[in-house]
């Protein structure tokens, strides 16, 4: 993708083949309202190979799109979506990112970023690098390079299994075994685009190993760790096991316990530092939503 103020252009990838002009594009600038990315399309601010298309239009792969974006006014990020530094030196940073926050600006997202946040704090001197994402909903650590060189080092760390990513999750039901291994293939759903699924025609290995914490009133309270870091990946994972993320009303969970989203929690990262070789170990307490959800359980 390469942007020259608020005009885009992409290249439609060979695996895109026979999808929709409007889904497809709705997930290249990762907006998901259907009416906005139509509303491109309709106005002709959206083209295929340079000429308007409707919104069905099949695509084949290799098309060139471009898009015409109108910029919407930043909202500020309220005081409770500021994100804490839990350790932070000349090159990198552990964010304890709070739910509600998004970590990267996107078409027709007009609420301040996680990115711009940060950005705003550094005051030129370095550009936050994000290494791997957490959900807009989903809260706690993540890591943040300030050079390319640190991302990238951080990134390849990750894909060798070298980086430790640990959520606190609470699950609907009694899992059957106190620890385990989910190793199932996820992707895009074949039926719901904006969910990631067993049920896929583009599977790309996932495994997310799990340790039972305690049992709470029919719930389970888990320690759930990525060994890879697929969009949802414990969403779509548990869900798929029959043990939806209480609150997960988009994986199927219910909304129990007051909970306004997933009971999904980034609470540990550890890693060796690029630099210094230094190892280093980060944890963060629950939130006081998913603390007092989890109360409400133990009180039931």
């Amino acid at each position: 993708m390469t942007r020259a103020g608020n005009r885009l252009e992409l290249v439609v990838p060979p695996e895109a083949a026979g999808t929709r002009f409007d889904r497809w594009l709705a997930e290249a600038l990762g907006d998901d309202s259907r009416a906005r990315i139509q509303r491109l399309i309709e106005t002709g601010r959206a083209l295929v190979d340079g000429r308007r298309r409707p919104k069905s239009f099949k695509l084949m792969g290799g098309e060139q799109v471009e898009a015409v974006l109108v910029e919407a006014e930043r909202v500020p990020a309220p005081a409770a979506a500021q994100p804490r530094i839990a350790w932070e030196d000349d090159h990198l940073l552990v964010v304890d990112k709070p739910a509600g926050l998004v970590v990267h600006p996107a078409p027709g997202h007009r609420r301040v970023t996680l990115v711009e946040l940060l950005a705003e704090s550094a005051g030129g001197e370095w550009e936050p690098l994000v290494v791997h994402r957490l959900d807009k909903n989903t809260s706690g650590l993540m890591l943040v390079a300030k050079r390319p060189a640190i991302q990238s080092h951080l990134r390849e760390a990750i894909k060798r299994r070298e980086v430790l990513r640990e959520y606190v999750v609470l699950l609907e039901g009694r899992l059957e075994a106190r620890q385990g291994t989910i190793d199932a293939p996820i992707g895009r759903d074949i039926r719901r685009r904006t969910r990631m699924s067993t049920r896929t025609d583009k599977p790309r290995s996932a495994r997310t190993h799990f340790t039972v914490e305690r049992f709470v009133d029919g719930s389970t309270l888990a320690r759930a760790r990525l060994e890879t870091g697929r969009t949802h990946q414990i969403r779509a994972h548990f869900a798929a096991a029959g043990h939806a993320v209480c609150g997960d009303t988009d994986y199927g969970g219910a909304s129990i316990l007051g909970l306004e989203r997933q009971f999904l929690h980034s609470a540990r990262l550890a890693f060796t530092h690029p630099e210094t070789g230094a190892k280093l170990e980060q944890t963060s307490v629950l939130p006081a939503d998913l603390e007092a959800a989890l109360r409400k359980a133990e009180a039931a």
